[in-house]
This record gives C-alpha cells, structure tokens and sequence, in this order.
C-alpha cells in the first residue's frame, strides 16, 4: 500500500510518540523524539527491507518506523551522551 508523504510523516511523529514511552526519559523529549521518528520511519523501512521483514499497511509501517525510531534515540544516546 503505497502511503503519501502526509501518511508518512503521520506515522513517523506517532513513532516518535511511541519511542518517548518505550525510551521512557532515556530520549531526547517529545520534539526530539518527534524529529526521531520522522526519521526513525525512513531508517526503520530500510532496515526491514535488508533484513527481508515484510510490513503491511499501517501497523506494519508504524512498526518499522518505531523500531527505527528507537534505534536512533539509542545511537544517539551514546554519542550524546543520554544515558
């Protein structure tokens, strides 16, 4: 299902939402856990991509994007020093 730029960007900012709860204060605040999932969307559709994950349709897409999300708030917790 092919998802506008709109329906991206709506489950990237709910894929940073999810990463505050999930990081529970080892994240980088609602703004930043926000612009996290924006690109934590792009980081995480690659990633299931390479690891031959398939995500269907909205939940699936909000999935990878979470992940991604996540991911990035952990790499740069390390180099930022965010524990």
């Amino acid at each position: 299902m092919p998802h506008s730029i709109w329906g991206w960007i709506l489950v990237g900012l709910i894929a940073g939402w999810l990463c505050g709860k999930i990081t529970r204060g080892r994240g980088f605040g609602l703004i930043g856990n926000l612009l996290l999932g924006l690109i934590g969307g792009v980081v995480g559709g690659w990633l299931f991509g390479k690891l031959g994950v398939v995500a269907f349709g909205f939940i699936g897409s909000l999935a990878a994007a979470t992940v991604g999300a996540v991911l990035l708030v952990a790499i740069a917790g390390l180099f930022g020093g965010h524990h």
